[in-house]
């Protein structure tokens, strides 16, 4: 199939990737522009465009996917499909009409429950016991069209936004293969999402990861993990800002002082508006990410100060 790949962050790589291997002919790989980050503010290439240059793929980099020029050129390619993953814009309709096959999105969810950016680190902090892929026949609206195929996956109790990242990831690589194999031959299945219950899955901001101690445990013991390895949780301990990678809940009978901190050899104890969480791995500001007990022997936390 001649395939037109949208697609910019490192979760769109492997289905690029699997597209390449499964015999399909990618003629042009769309991503956002680049731009800079770092302190140095050098201009990095998307992870997209890194893999599409790997396989000699033409790049175009659209500041807005509907400009007239855009879709001109789309129009010239005339692909059977366009694969969009994590693109990060949404597609006018002048785009949407122009594959034979129309476009198909891989989503990191089991639509139509999240919607929306983040659905895999939204999925870790819920507390969802499965999450999955889902491929989808693109409308105008925001993962609103039918449903086309999808794929479970049963969350692990340690799991991360970063290692669900990873698995969803590799499933979405997967998964296109087999999609794209019943669209041509006729036989896919699809089933419209209708107005079913869904959570928006919002995007992400650094603010969110500010933990509040009168939560319950469990909640925050999953914002932690869902918010790792980015933006991370974190709190403050002597007016330093600590970011917290990982803890486990403790059941016990609190005292009325969320944020309060027990401390042992190798312990931190922090109580919570429900039960206890015991910080397993945490990094100080300026310091390197280390074990709690590491941590205690270079960093001096007085039994019964305040995490805020």
């Amino acid at each position: 199939m001649k395939i037109v790949f949208m697609g910019t962050p490192d979760f769109a790589v492997p289905t690029l990737e699997s597209l390449m291997k499964g015999g399909h002919e990618v003629i042009a790989a769309v991503t956002q522009p680049d731009k800079p980050k770092g302190r140095g503010k050098a201009v990095l290439m998307t992870p997209v465009k890194e893999k599409a240059l790997e396989y000699d793929i033409p790049v175009y980099q659209p500041v807005k996917a509907r400009d007239p020029e855009f879709i001109a050129l789309l129009e010239e390619m005339n692909p059977d499909c366009i694969v969009v993953v994590a693109f990060g814009q949404i597609l006018p309709k002048a785009v949407l009409d122009i594959p034979k096959y129309g476009c198909i999105n891989v989503h990191a969810s089991l639509l139509p429950k999240y919607r929306g950016a983040a659905p895999i680190q939204w999925a870790v902090i819920d507390g969802e016991e499965k999450s999955g892929v889902t491929t989808m026949l693109m409308d105008e609206g925001l993962d609103t069209g039918d449903m086309l195929e999808k794929i479970e996956y049963v969350l692990d109790e340690n799991e991360t936004g970063g290692s669900l990242f990873d698995k969803l990831s590799t499933l979405g690589g997967e998964l296109i293969l087999s999609t794209l194999e019943k669209i041509e031959d006729g036989t896919i299945t699809r089933t419209p999402q209708g107005e079913s219950v869904t959570s928006y899955a919002k995007m992400l901001q650094k603010s969110m990861g500010k933990i509040d101690w009168s939560m319950e445990a469990v909640k925050i013991e999953r914002l932690i993990r869902g918010l790792n390895p980015w933006p991370s949780a974190y709190t403050s301990l002597k007016g330093k800002t600590v970011k917290i990678w990982a803890a486990k809940v403790e059941e016990g009978q609190t005292t009325g002082n969320p944020g309060r901190v027990t401390v042992t050899k190798d312990k931190l104890l922090v109580e919570t508006g429900e039960g206890f969480l015991s910080i397993t791995e945490l990094q100080l500001e300026g310091k390197k990410r280390m074990e709690t007990a590491a941590f205690l022997r270079g960093f001096t936390v007085e039994d019964q100060s305040e995490f805020e």
